[in-house]
Parts: structure tokens; sequence; C-alpha cells
């Protein structure tokens, strides 16, 4: 559409007056057609698209954390498997300086004592924050030699109102030594039960391997040390892995 005389004075007239410039003068006669189509079709399809990337990165996180859920779930269930399994494990073969259990009287009878080789035994006694109890071994340390049985007690008391279930864990250090402390009777693992005020005698009875005194890693080990941490036992309360903190 070409511009009228009045159309050109009328621009003109608001030009001189300082209000429009020349450019804003033939924006207002000439419209939105001027830019080539109406304004508000091109804000729609911003706003359209931008609507669009926003779904698109709203379903992609949907599915990362998707994916993130299921893998930790099934983490926990490998793990929830894998802490019983490990125990037993490091029971039957010492590792993590667990002492090995589950041996038979035949091979406590015709064990033969290495006599040449004290060794020193001392005790540890810890109870975790959760668990209000009075823990302690009764002796020390005693002096056995490779395939020597040997007894010591533990005492444990509850000291509160009300009965209180404990579960005990432990290790033996050095690590090394683990596989060949072997516990013919002990506490550890099992739930104890212990009313309001009452104390225990707790026993352990024990060996150490006579094959001991023929690894050469052992050489130079003349103490070892068996300890012992309770817990209050609680059926959301998971227990650490023998011989680690």
């Amino acid at each position: 559409m070409e511009l009228c005389g009045r159309g050109w004075a009328l621009l003109a007239a608001k030009g001189a007056a300082g209000e429009w410039g020349p450019w804003r003068a033939w924006l207002h006669l000439r419209g939105n057609a001027a830019l080539g189509g109406p304004r508000g079709m091109s804000t729609g399809r911003f706003a359209g698209g931008r609507q669009d990337q926003q779904q698109d990165w709203s379903h992609r996180n949907k599915t990362v954390l998707t994916y993130l859920a299921a893998a930790a779930v099934g983490m926990a269930g490998v793990s929830y498997a894998a802490v019983p399994l490990y125990r037993l494990y490091c029971q039957a073969t010492g590792l993590g300086g667990s002492a090995v259990a589950g041996h038979g009287s035949d091979q406590i009878e015709t064990m033969e004592c290495i006599k040449d080789r004290v060794l020193k035994i001392t005790f540890n006694a810890d109870v975790h924050s959760s668990l209000q109890w009075n823990f302690r071994p009764q002796q020390t340390e005693v002096y056995v030699v490779p395939g020597e049985t040997a007894l010591a007690f533990y005492k444990a008391k509850n000291p509160t109102d009300k009965p209180i279930i404990g579960i005990s864990t432990y290790n033996v250090v050095p690590f090394e030594a683990g596989q060949y402390f072997n516990k013919i009777q002990c506490f550890c693992f099992e739930e104890q039960r212990l009313n309001p005020h009452e104390e225990v005698d707790m026993p352990v009875f024990f060996f150490i391997d006579p094959e001991f005194a023929e690894d050469p890693r052992m050489a130079n080990v003349d103490l070892i040390t068996l300890s012992y941490t309770f817990f209050e036992a609680k059926g959301e309360h998971k227990l650490p892995l023998p011989g680690y903190k």
C-alpha cells in the first residue's frame, strides 16, 4: 500500500514535533506487514518450541531417575545378601582377622603342642554407643602355645531398668593370624538377652592351630589380640563385616 499525501503529511508533522523518528513513523504507517507478518505468530512459535524442549528435558530426567533408582535397589539387594555370605566365608578361612570356627573334637584330641613357641593372647572389649551395657574381659592376657586349648571369660552387665538384647562381632589382630585362631565355643553372632541389672559371664574356648608355627609370615608374631564389640540387636541394625570397621 502506497502512502497517500495525508499520511506523509502526518509523518512529517510527528517528526517535526520530535514525537517519532522517521523509522518509527514508517513502521506505524506500514504496520506489522513491514516485518514480514504478524508479530504474535513469531512469539508463538518461540514459546511453543521452548515448551517442547522443556517437556523433552523433563522426560529425560524422569528416565535417568528411574534407572538410578533401579540400580540403587539392585545394589542394596546384593549388599544384603553379601554380608552374611562374606561373614561365613571369613569364619571359614580366617580372612579379615576372623577367627576360624567349626572344629571337631577329634582334631583337638590329636593336636600336638608346639611347646617352644609361646604366644601372648590379649583381650579387648568395646560397646557400641547404641547399647547401654557394661562389657569387659575378666583377664587381660593369657599365655598359650600352638596346639594348646585355653579358656577366657568376658563379663557383661545391663545396668538399666529394661531388658536389652545385644549381639557381638569379633576380630583378631594381626589379621594374618586370624586363620590360625580357632574358637571352639564363644558368644559371637548370637543374641544375648540381659534383664534389668543382670550380669553374666561369657566364655571363649579357643586354641591356636599348630600350623601357626610353620607359617613364615608368623615368625615374628608373639602377640595376638582377640577383640569383641557388642551392638544392640535391632532389626534395622546391620553388623559390620568381621575384621573391618
